[in-house]
């Protein structure tokens, strides 16, 4: 066996490996693009604002807390029960 003829070849397959390459890159057409519409770009303002928000209504907590610390906080037993019926409902329901 002759290693220059194999050389040879291997090179002439380089070359041309590397024209087929060039020219997949001249023939591909424009890039794909991605383009957001006005009410998705909506629905990102809204959700990065909600996130920011806090869970806790800091105002009503102190409320709540000042009644209760005062002893004038109360529940009225029927509003208790039904909260209390509601959460039973919805979570027999799954």
């Amino acid at each position: 066996m002759r290693i220059d003829a194999y050389n040879q070849v291997a090179q002439v397959y380089g070359i041309q490996k590397a024209l087929k390459t060039q020219k997949g890159q001249r023939e591909a057409g424009p890039r794909d693009q991605v383009s957001i519409s006005q009410a998705g770009r909506d629905y990102q303002v809204a959700k990065r604002a909600v996130s920011e928000a806090s869970d806790i209504r800091e105002d009503k907590v102190s409320q709540l807390k000042s009644q209760i610390e005062a002893g004038t906080y109360s529940v009225e037993p029927g509003d208790f029960a039904s909260k209390l019926l509601e959460k039973y409902e919805a979570r027999t329901s799954l």
